[in-house]
């Protein structure tokens, strides 16, 4: 490991004369995956260099040892950076796991109302500010691409880019089936009625072209944009469809009253879109990505409930259950995220000593 470490210790020393060199200013795409490399390298090499000094005190505390009047002290000094020792090769084994190359990648945060009629649309809309909260807590940027609003509130479908440190390695295990129990305010019996939304978190795509899209594949057509909106709304033909014939994806924006900036929205959600679905058959094809139960992705499987009566919280994949669903719908949902990232490297960490 030890070898494997320094390793990665040379390639931060070259990025970083890379990064500071000419070429890289040339080119965006290059000086994106770049910056990308820094970070999880400088990560591991300031591990590394804990690491090291755990070593070096280490062994400075057991030649402490000779001397009979440090010898309390020494053992004290010794056990503190054994402790250290292990702490950081904890660290460094998990940050030696395989990385998922998006990781540091901002996100399109796709969420549509499933069953559950208007009570789905009222939970989507919950959903999506569940996840802006969240986003405002950690200093992200977001940036609403494209809503279909629902008659009673909520939304049949929105679309919200988050920009910002890691988001996707955060927000990644959020896409599947999200299932709501609580009691409708249009219902005058008190039932409890279950509807469900899907939410897809999808990589976005660099914009220099790293989606190669022919135009002659593209039908756009313009139209008058409906719903709330103001004056402009059925003057002019600001709304923008975008369909891409090869695949049948659509995409369709009207929130902004240019044109221009409508059309420039979907292609980017068209390009992260077909980003998507050719990563996701990429993991079809691979057999350690269909078996993993939390990475999968799955958007037809059910991966959580919020039911509100009990105020409860499940994560069915984990089998984690919170009792604090007021918070967590309010954006505190660190402690759901840490558990699907810490169950992800459990599951990491024992297909690498299967294989060993």
């Amino acid at each position: 490991m030890l070898a494997r470490l320094e390793s990665l210790e040379q390639r931060l020393a070259e990025v970083n004369l890379l990064l500071s060199g000419p070429e890289a200013a040339r080119d965006l795409n290059t000086l994106r995956r770049l910056n990308r490399e820094q970070v999880e390298l400088t990560q591991v090499v300031g591990h590394l260099t804990a690491w090291k000094q755990a070593q070096a005190d280490r062994e400075a505390a057991e030649a402490m040892r000779a001397d009979p009047e440090l010898r309390a002290f020494a053992d004290e000094e010794a056990q503190s950076a054994l402790q250290r020792l292990r702490t950081e090769e904890d660290t460094l084994q998990r940050l030696l796991l395989p990385r998922d190359p998006n990781d540091e990648r901002d996100v399109m945060l796709e969420i549509r109302a499933g069953t559950g009629g208007d009570e789905s649309a009222l939970f989507a809309g919950d959903l999506l500010r569940m996840y802006l909260r969240y986003a405002e807590r950690q200093g992200w940027q977001t940036e609403l691409m494209s809503e279909s609003a629902s008659e009673l509130g909520g939304y049949r479908e929105v679309i919200v880019r988050i920009a910002g440190d890691g988001v996707y390695s955060r927000l990644k295990f959020e896409s599947g089936g999200h299932r709501v129990q609580r009691v409708p305010e249009t219902e005058a019996q008190g039932r409890i009625h279950t509807s469900a939304c899907t939410v897809a978190v999808m990589a976005e795509a660099d914009d220099a072209g790293e989606v190669q899209i022919d135009p002659e594949s593209l039908r756009i057509d313009v139209f008058r944009a409906s719903g709330a909106g103001g004056q402009h709304v059925n003057k002019t033909e600001s709304a923008v469809r975008i369909t891409h014939l090869p695949t049948g994806i659509v995409v369709e924006c009207q929130d902004d009253r240019s044109q221009h900036r409508n059309r420039d929205k979907a292609m980017k959600v068209l390009a992260t879109r077909l980003r998507d679905r050719q990563m996701r058959e990429a993991q079809a094809r691979e057999a350690a990505h269909r078996k993993s139960l939390i990475g999968s992705g799955d958007r037809s499987e059910r991966i959580r409930t919020y039911n509100f009566p009990q105020g409860r919280l499940t994560d069915h994949r984990i089998n984690l259950t919170l009792y604090k669903l007021d918070r967590v719908m309010d954006g505190d949902i660190d402690e759901v995220l840490s558990a699907l990232g810490s169950a992800h490297q459990a599951e990491q960490l024992a297909a690498l000593a299967e294989a060993g």
